[in-house]
């Protein structure tokens, strides 16, 4: 039989280790103050505080001082600044002699209408022209034939005057000689003064011939005058059935098809020049009040950036928008195209030297009068006013210091609250 080793085992006791145990009670006593000085605090901040709220789920931004510029960032859309549509000036059939992007030079002719109706009126009129010509003409003939009958018949007036001064002369010699007798004298002076008289007849006679012919001439001069006009108009319409390009360009739209029968002052086809491109912006109403002419801008595409000015204003609002123009100030993108998309940025005016955050919804919450400022642990509701806003950033004109510390987050969670308590 095997023996265990029951008979050799004896139990040892140990002593109790009196200073571990005293260690162990001075650790947990550490760790309940450290506790104690870290809780409290946060506890105290929170009772005296009305409310809380995590950093994490908030932006906080700095006060600082700098140059505020008012902008506005819009979407804009190429447009030609020079796009004229040309019309029919009359009824016809439009025979069109270009097709939509062709490049055409001013002066040359795009599309021709004919009217049948309008070159017919026009012959009528250049053969009534012709006709008050030759009556003109006739007319002056006339005045020159009855000038010199009326002057024959002064010219006779004043021979058959001399001869009767003669008579008398020859009379009043042979009186005075006794050759004859006093009565034949006067009948000889009577002779003389029937010729005075026939003279001066013979004269107003003249001059009044001559101005009735005058005229009569004149009325028949400004009748051929008034059928020139009608004739010269009639032809400038006739010349104006050629539609010709105002501008060096592109043809871009063809509004009507070849061979088509249009109405007067129906549209027929548009030229683009495309070497004055504007860019057409549409700028929310709030800013409309701000806008005018001559203020500068900021036009963005893929090859970089380009100076601008607003170059014209819409005047009226429609849908909440005011519809603008921009032209480029000294050069613009190459290869630009109409109705492109390019970003476009407003610069409305500066601020030097003020207070300003970046802009959040803090803004529109407080409605610019409130503003939770950061101090320490605890955001505190402190009254402000802000000034000129921008995209990016917002004046704030009273109420905080630079340095200072904003929430600028949307602050409708502390539901105005005087104390916001901060934890990470």
């Amino acid at each position: 039989m095997i023996r265990d080793t029951s008979a050799q085992d004896r139990q040892i006791k140990l002593a109790p280790q009196r200073g571990k145990r005293w260690l162990k009670i001075g650790l947990g006593a550490l760790a309940v103050v450290v506790a104690g000085a870290l809780v409290i605090p946060t506890a105290a901040r929170l009772f005296s505080s009305d409310s809380s709220a995590s950093t994490s789920r908030l932006r906080i931004a700095e006060v600082k001082r700098g140059t505020l510029t008012r902008d506005v960032s819009v979407q804009g859309r190429v447009v030609a600044a020079v796009a004229p549509t040309l019309y029919a000036t009359s009824a016809g059939t439009v025979t069109l002699m270009v097709n939509a992007g062709d490049k055409v030079a001013k002066g040359d002719v795009l599309a021709e209408v004919a009217s049948p109706e309008l070159d017919n009126k026009l012959q009528q009129e250049q053969a009534t022209r012709e006709s008050l010509e030759i009556d003109v003409q006739r007319a002056d003939l006339d005045h020159r034939k009855q000038q010199l009958a009326a002057k024959k018949l002064l010219d006779q007036a004043l021979v058959d005057r001399q001869t009767a001064q003669r008579e008398v002369e020859r009379t009043d010699k042979a009186y005075r000689a006794g050759a004859m007798s006093e009565i034949e004298l006067l009948r000889t002076k009577d002779a003389l003064a029937k010729a005075d008289i026939t003279v001066v007849n013979a004269e107003a006679d003249m001059k009044l011939d001559i101005e009735s012919l005058a005229f009569e001439l004149k009325s028949k001069r400004l009748a051929l005058e008034r059928q020139r006009f009608l004739a010269a108009d009639l032809e400038r319409q006739v010349e104006e059935l050629k539609v010709r390009s105002p501008v060096d360009g592109q043809v871009g739209q063809l509004l009507v098809q070849q061979r088509n029968n249009v109405a007067a002052n129906a549209p027929i086809l548009s030229v683009v020049d495309l070497t004055a491109l504007e860019i057409e912006v549409q700028v929310p109403e709030v800013f409309a009040h701000d806008l005018a002419i001559g203020m500068g801008a900021e036009i963005r595409d893929n090859s970089g950036a380009y100076v601008g000015e607003i170059s014209a204003v819409s005047p009226e609002v429609i849908d909440g928008q005011v519809t603008g123009r921009i032209r480029f100030a000294d050069k613009k993108p190459a290869g630009l195209r109409q109705n492109q998309r390019l970003t476009t940025r407003i610069l409305m005016d500066e601020h030097p030297d003020v207070l300003m955050v970046e802009r959040g919804p803090f803004v529109d919450t407080g409605a610019g009068r409130v503003a939770y400022v950061v101090r320490g642990d605890v955001a505190e509701r402190t009254a402000i006013q802000v000034g000129a806003t921008s995209l990016n950033a917002v004046e704030i004109v009273s109420g905080v210091k630079e340095g200072d510390r904003i929430v600028i987050s949307g602050t409708d969670q502390f539901n105005g609250v005087q104390r916001v308590a901060l934890s990470r």
